[in-house]
């Protein structure tokens, strides 16, 4: 015996230990060896049952004489550099038990006669063609793991023969179900092997429904493990998968399964881990799942799920990972689901979820993640939240929560990111949150946060991204933020009575007044009709015509923004130092009329960050125009293509982001669905953080609350405009989110749709839809590259997600485009 692995030896393999004619046992594995191995070994040592020599460099062919070592019972020679093909004789080895040749580059595959052979690893390596149906011979196999090659067409299902196989692996190859064979399925014959504990089949382009492949009629009472994520399968999870009543895991993630969930899959009372994730699964969970006592891991996220969430899954104490992010889920997260304090992640992400987060949440101690963003919660941040003591990362952004960011929040001493942007939280930044020496990704942007940024602890590392939109924040310079007068302040008491009780007393007062005044005003006018414009002005204050001159210099060119079809767009400085953008309507052109009471029925009544802010209006019968908020960086055409300037890929992200989750809030957010019609580069402006606003309602659409469509006369801009808005005039919510697509394209390929290399069929969308996956970065904007060096491969991975979301907006018909709340 001569054991000399893992002692670093190097240099060419060692012919003269091949000369211990009487060694049995010879291991020379994970060294720095290299060389070939001798023509015939077996015949210089005939006594060897155990020849190891994996993890090394050795190269060549394995020598066809090695099937002559007929005491031979194990042979590894895995992660070496051999290739050419297995000798034909090796399964003629009756004593062999254990073969070991992964990752190599072995290419042939094709007798097996070893009727003795008790484990076959042959994964990672690159054999192709078929699997031959010569394997049933080995009778004896309880390891067979061909996984990790590149074996095409059907497994031969004499599969079923091997009849003490344990564990079966064919993972990562092209296997397929070809129903032209005429042979039964590939799983119903190993439902055969009475003794099967693991079956892995993933990624493999199977594309068919899994009936086809399971015989749900066979019941399996050893089966433990069944990984099939990645297959193509498609249509319902059978109900019949309860017959395998011994699963332990069960993983049928990244398919096309669509239908509910078959509530059998409660009778899997030994299951640990449901992996559902990324499929198309509609309906409600079933209230079954709440009899697997010892599941552990639930992962439905990426579904349609809708519904409410099951209270019993507090009652599952085995659970330690829950995943539901990204479905349709609705109601308020059950007061029981908060009881099982040894949940270690939850992700309650990206759904419909509304109501206040309870003071329950603090039970669970043992959290290190939480994810409940992208939601409609109200109400305050529970105090008790701070109980979370273990909890590494926490999002509650994108909700309407409100209140303080609670004292509390100092206790989480293991936090590492932290994320409660997009909220209207008010107060302070609790100095208490210096204390977490941990936190590295901090994000408490657009609130309505005050006070001074704290400088200790983390906030020392943190930089402007964390705090912009906070308009009553102070601190340091590096935050962009104004600066604190220390010592100046009042006292808090006073403070508060100033900042909080006084104005909510005045705004008592004034409301009163104005309601007697209105009721005095409607009971002497109360034959009289209402104006779009009579809103406008009791919510607005109007400024004159000769104000917007004087701001303007009697409409200098200088001071021209931007023109278009309805109108033109000026800087203007009032006397006050107010900046302002002012939209003076061209009367002369027919519908600009028409356009500029379109744009004041729809700012008027909606609100959000990512949308310009009016200001004010100013009309009568020779002029009208619209005063908005000043956007310094301009719009998004300048920043693609002006050569003096550049966005890198963080920042078009966000700025895509923007605009998305300006669109949610038009098709979504309010009590009528509003459609912009004519979203394009120059419509979406950029204020002095490079915060995106969309623009220009001036063709904007109002849709009733019970009707998803319209038709119109007005047509959008070519090029963006989705085919049923410019064949037929048709416009739906759907409509912006084919532009979106199209501007997601355009924004990261720096290719206008009505580039002259687009004609005919030949679209930008055709375009990209060629060049998916792998010619990919052939057409991302070229600027991306050159200046972001030593990122080529994040950018192509992002560039790659970006541009499946983009063909997923774009769709021909609308029915088959994902909604503005999926594509955030």
């Amino acid at each position: 015996m001569l054991l000399l692995y893992g002692n670093n030896l190097a240099g060419d393999l060692p012919w003269t230990i091949f000369n211990i004619s009487s060694l049995t046992v010879l291991n020379l594995q994970m060294n720095e060896l290299s060389g070939i191995l001798p023509n015939d070994p077996c015949y210089l040592l005939p006594q060897l049952e155990i020849l190891a020599i994996s993890e090394n460099h050795i190269h060549g062919e394995i020598p066809q004489s090695l099937s002559s070592c007929r005491k031979l019972q194990v042979l590894s020679m895995s992660k070496n550099e051999l290739s050419g093909r297995l000798p034909r004789d090796i399964w003629n080895l009756s004593s062999l038990q254990e073969l070991y040749l992964e990752k190599m580059n072995l290419t042939g595959l094709r007798h097996w006669n070893s009727p003795s052979l008790e484990g076959l690893l042959l994964g990672d390596n690159q054999f192709s063609g078929t699997i031959p149906s010569t394997i049933s011979n080995a009778s004896q196999l309880t390891v067979l793991d061909l996984g990790h090659n590149m074996f095409s067409g059907n497994v031969p299902l004499v599969v079923e023969n091997l009849h003490q196989l344990q564990y079966f692996s064919i993972e990562e190859n092209h296997i397929t179900n070809d129903p032209s064979a005429n042979e039964l399925s590939l799983l119903t014959s190993l439902s055969k092997c009475k003794n099967l504990k693991m079956v892995i089949l993933a990624s493999n382009p199977f594309n068919t429904v899994l009936p086809n492949l399971l015989d749900v009629g066979n019941k399996s009472s050893s089966l433990e493990i069944l990984y099939a994520r990645d297959c193509h399968f498609k249509g319902s999870i059978p109900s019949g998968i309860s017959n395998f009543n011994n699963l332990i895991s069960l993983d049928l993630n990244q398919n096309n399964f669509s239908g509910s969930l078959p509530g059998t899959l409660g009778h899997l009372l030994r299951l640990q881990g449901l992996f559902v994730h990324n499929n198309k699964i509609e309906g409600s969970i079933p209230n079954t799942l709440c009899y697997l006592r010892d599941l552990s891991e639930l992962h439905l996220e990426d579904n349609k799920l809708s519904g409410s969430i099951p209270s019993c899954f507090g009652n599952i104490s085995s659970l330690r990972k829950i995943y539901l992010g990204s479905n349709l889920f609705t109601s308020t997260v059950p007061l029981g689901f908060w009881n099982n304090k040894d949940v270690l992640e939850l992700d309650l992400s990206s759904n419909f979820l509304s109501g206040t987060l309870s003071s329950e949440i603090g039970n669970m101690h043992n959290m290190v993640y939480l994810n409940l963003s992208g939601n409609q919660f109200s109400g305050e941040i529970p105090y008790t939240i701070g109980q979370l003591q273990n909890l590494l990362n926490l999002s509650l952004s994108s909700n309407r929560l409100q209140g303080p960011i609670p004292q509390s929040f100092g206790s989480l001493i293991s936090l590492q990111a932290l994320d409660l942007s997009n909220n209207s939280l008010s107060g302070g930044i609790p100095k208490s949150m210096e204390k977490l020496k941990d936190l590295v990704h901090l994000n408490l942007s657009f609130n309505d946060l005050s006070g001074k940024i704290p400088n200790g602890g983390p906030f020392a590392k943190f930089s402007m991204e964390s705090f912009m939109g906070n308009k009553e924040l102070c601190g340091a310079s590096r935050f962009h933020v104004m600066e604190c007068k220390e010592g100046k302040g009042k006292p808090r008491n006073i403070a508060i009575f100033l900042k909080y009780v006084l104005p909510s007393l005045v705004s008592v007062v004034v409301v009163a007044v104005l309601l007697v005044w209105l009721l005095t005003f409607w009971k002497r006018n109360k034959k009289r009709e209402p104006r779009a414009e009579d809103s406008l002005d009791v919510a607005l204050k109007r400024i004159s015509y000769y104000e917007i001159l004087g701001a303007t210099e009697n409409f200098d060119e200088s001071n021209l923004i931007g023109r278009g079809s309805f109108s033109s767009v000026f800087k203007g400085t009032f006397v006050d130092g107010v900046i302002a953008a002012i939209k003076v309507f061209n009367l002369d052109v027919q519908d600009s009329v028409r356009s500029f009471d379109v744009e004041c029925q729809v700012l008027r009544n909606i609100r959000h960050r990512n949308l310009v802010k009016v200001i004010t209006s100013c009309s009568n019968i020779d002029f009208r125009a619209l005063i908005l908020e000043y956007m310094p960086n301009g719009n998004l055409d300048k920043w693609l293509y002006s050569h003096n300037y550049f966005l890198d890929i963080y920042q078009r992200l966000g700025i895509m982001l923007d605009v998305a989750n300006a669109l949610e809030y038009l098709h979504h957010g309010h009590s009528f669905p509003v459609v912009h019609c004519d979203l394009k580069p120059g419509n979406i402006l950029l204020d002095e953080n490079m915060v995106a606003h969309v623009g220009d309602f001036g063709i904007a659409k109002l849709l009733e609350k019970d009707k998803a469509t319209k038709q119109t006369k007005t047509m959008g801009t070519v090029g963006y405009m989705a085919p049923e808005y410019g064949c037929a005039g048709i416009i739906s919510s759907m409509g912006d989110v084919y532009s979106f697509g199209i501007l997601l394209m355009e924004v990261f390929t720096r290719r206008k749709p009505t580039d002259k290399m687009f004609q005919g069929d030949f679209t930008i969308r055709r375009w990209v839809c060629d060049s998916l996956p792998d010619a990919i970065m052939e057409i991302v904007d070229s600027n991306l590259v050159t200046r972001e060096e030593g990122a080529g491969q994040e950018i192509e991975e992002c560039f790659l997600m970006v541009m499946r979301l983009a063909m997923e907006c774009t769709s021909d018909f609308p029915e088959e485009r994902i909604s503005m709340e999926d594509a955030i």
